[in-house]
């Protein structure tokens, strides 16, 4: 567990506002993300030239999914969301929590918003588009360009054109991906004394989204070029997001945000700053007074002398006369 080197508890009531108010513009472009992914699912996808001959390996069975949709925000995003809720509770630290879900929703966010953005770009057609496309199994194709000409449900042809890259792996991969990290800094997964436990819960979160990835080629929803980008670009979007609040895993420092480390240097510099003001005035009467004591002996002096003078003239005065 992480060293207790805070200065006393940083809790949502004491710190959350102030935390929260420095991070105000990131959640703004959480709100403007959410915006754009609204609107790239609306959008009609590229419609990519398939000709009869291309059919031979779109015609694999329309089935449903071993994971639904819904059920992907579930690990992708509330999993991780309730580890970093009991370690706050844990550790009573704000800026860990803070920083956690800041990076974890901008993890999942922008893997969200690439993945979509590519799947309406490349308008790649799925391993069952022809079933999509021809739900009788009557494949009709136009007479001059040989492109093919659907009868299905529209809005079915249309998630018939967004195989490229998977949508369920690359969420998986961001929302579990951030969280491996996020358990190897905490657990110190790399703190050079060989515990291959601490390797296992490390790459347990992976091994559920790769589960995930195979499940969208077991359902013949994607190729398995989709799933393999997908997880890549989830995976890297993760890490990015993660070390633009928590230092690398490896780090000595890896199981705390950059934020919490920021606040304990900024407040021991206040202290510091304080402590030397307050020496510099106490200083000051004893400086003053070190100087008086070191100018009065000559002073002192001065005044023996004059005294002594005069009384040497005195005498001299005194034997003339």
């Amino acid at each position: 567990m992480p060293p207790e080197i805070q200065l006393g508890a940083h809790t949502i009531r004491s710190h959350g506002t102030r935390v929260a108010r420095i991070h105000l513009h990131d959640w703004l472009i959480l709100l403007l993300l959410v915006v754009i992914e609204v609107i790239l699912n609306i959008i009609e996808p590229f419609h990519r030239f398939v000709g009869e001959g291309m059919m031979t390996d779109l015609k694999y069975p329309l089935k449903g999914n071993t994971i639904p949709f819904w059920a992907v925000p579930i690990f992708g995003i509330l999993l991780p969301f309730a580890i970093i809720i009991i370690y706050y509770f844990i550790r009573k630290d704000v800026y860990d929590l803070h920083a956690a879900i800041l990076g974890l929703l901008f993890s999942v966010l922008l893997t969200g918003v690439l993945t979509d953005a590519i799947k309406d770009a490349v308008g790649r057609p799925r391993p069952d588009f022809f079933w999509r496309c021809f739900p009788d199994g009557k494949g009709v194709f136009d007479r001059v360009t040989g492109d093919v000409m659907c009868t299905g449900l529209k809005s079915v042809i249309k998630e018939g054109h967004k195989s490229f890259p998977s949508g369920h792996t690359s969420w998986s991969f961001a929302g579990l991906g951030f969280l491996s990290l996020y358990l190897a800094g905490k657990i110190r997964a790399f703190d050079r004394k060989g515990h291959v436990a601490k390797l296992c819960i490390t790459f347990l979160p992976l091994l559920v989204a790769a589960l995930v990835g195979v499940s969208r080629v077991d359902d013949y929803w994607h190729h398995w070029q989709d799933v393999f980008a997908g997880g890549l670009l989830g995976f890297t979007v993760a890490c990015f997001c993660y070390l633009q609040f928590f230092p690398p895993p490896y780090d000595i420092d890896g199981w705390g945000p950059h934020s919490y480390f920021q606040m304990l240097a900024e407040s021991q510099n206040g202290t510091q700053t304080s402590s030397n003001t307050t020496n510099y005035l106490t200083a000051t009467p004893t400086e003053l007074g070190n100087i008086y004591s070191q100018s009065r002996p000559s002073m002192v002096t001065s005044q023996v002398n004059a005294r002594d003078s005069s009384q040497i003239l005195d005498e001299m005065e005194r034997g003339r006369r």
